[in-house]
Order: structure tokens, then sequence, then C-alpha cells
């Protein structure tokens, strides 16, 4: 049972690869039957679950009711799509954001749980420092409009260096993953190769810095929490 309710789960959350916008596309068809399955799979390792549950239990445990309001959101959702698909009415399968509600929910899945509460229980703790680094980031964005955006210069494209302020919060946000480095700061050094301090400065605070920062607190914290968990077992 165990094995099944994992690998139609697998198959569920795999159908984001079929279907529309797709990187293998099938026929709707095809896709809305293999849901359907999966659906009544859950359904019934559900049901099977209730026949061994004491029904006060059953209900009172929150599990149950998420897997069961996802199923029947995810079968609306499909009724939805099909009825204005043959209308040729474009829309969205909204649904399919409810799908990993069956990877976490079920009861063989107590571990995935386990790290998911670590997780959720982690955010809090990291949102200062997450914090810290966007007033970094947006300060230095601030920084780079003042430095550059009266100097009119431009991108190897033709287009304006640095004149609007969320542009600028975005390419700086990239050149923390050093994916558009060095390009982001070459019509900069063109003009003035002193320009490059500033793009420097900006990668030692916010990539070396506030990343290896972030990672500690993010890593101290879930071994924490999971140490707890686990009734303060090493978890090294």
């Amino acid at each position: 049972m165990r094995t099944a309710t994992y690998f139609f789960i697998f198959l569920n959350l795999s159908l984001a690869v079929f279907e529309e916008p797709a990187v293998y596309p099938l026929p709707f068809l095809v896709t809305s039957l293999v849901e359907v399955l999966c659906l009544l799979v859950f359904f019934g390792r559900l049901t099977h679950f209730a026949k061994v549950t004491f029904r006060n239990i059953f209900w009172k445990d929150t599990k149950n009711i998420c897997i069961m309001v996802a199923i029947l959101l995810s079968l609306t959702d499909l009724a939805i799509y099909g009825v204005l698909r043959i209308y040729n009415v474009r829309s969205i399968r909204w649904s399919r954001i409810v799908r990993p509600i069956f990877l976490i929910n079920f009861a063989e899945s107590r571990q995935i749980r386990r790290a998911f509460r670590s997780i959720r229980n982690t955010l809090p703790e990291i949102t200062y420092v997450f914090l810290l680094f966007m007033f970094s980031l947006l300060m230095f964005s601030l920084m780079a409009l003042k430095l550059f955006g009266e100097r009119n210069l431009q991108t190897a494209e033709g287009l304006p260096y640095f004149k609007n302020y969320l542009e600028i919060v975005f390419d700086l946000y990239v050149l923390v993953t050093t994916a558009n480095s060095p390009d982001v700061m070459m019509p900069a050094f063109d003009f003035s190769s002193w320009y490059a301090l500033f793009f420097i400065a900006f990668v030692i605070v916010n990539t070396y810095i506030f990343m290896s920062l972030f990672l500690a607190v993010v890593y101290n914290n879930y071994k924490k929490h999971l140490k707890v968990m686990f009734g303060g077992l090493n978890c090294d």
C-alpha cells in the first residue's frame, strides 16, 4: 500500500510536465484520465484508512480533511477546465498548487511532514536576516541609481543603463547569484574603471557575507528544530 501510494503521488506530481503548458505535451484526455485514476487511488487509500480508524479520530485529523478537500478541488478544477476546453475558452489549471498536499498529508509521509514542519518553524527565525539582506539590496540599488542614472549610459543592446529603480533592484538581485556578472557592470566599467569598486563591494557584502550568513542561520535553526522534534537526539 505504501509503495502504491508513493507511486501514484509521483505520477500525479509528474503530470505538470505533460499538461499544457508542458515540456512534453500529451493530449488532455490522457492527462485527465491519469489524474482521475490518481485521485481514485487517493480516495480509496483514504477510505481504507477510515475503515481501520475510529470515526471521531479520523474526522479530527486535519491531514485527512486536507486530502479530501484537495481531491474535491482537483476534480472540480478538472471538470471546469474540460468544459471550458470544449467551448475553446482558454483557462488555467489552478488546482496544480494543491497536488503537494497529497505528498505531505498521507499517513505514510511522516518523515516528509517532519521535514516540512522543521522548515516552517525555521522560516520566522530567518526573516530578520532576509530583511537585512533586502535592505542592503535596496540601498545598493539606490546608490547605483544615483551613480549611474544621470550619466546617460547604455547597455550593449542600446537600452538605458540603470535608469529605472525597480530594474536596478532586479539586476543587482541577479548579481547576487553572479549569473549576470560581469555583463551588468560593463557599461559603468567602460565609462570609468573606478566604478568596478561599487560592484566588487556589492558582491562582497551580499554574495559572500549575507549569503553565507543566511545559509548558516538556516542550517543552525533547521538542525535545532530537528533535535527538538526527535527528542534531543544528535542530528549531525
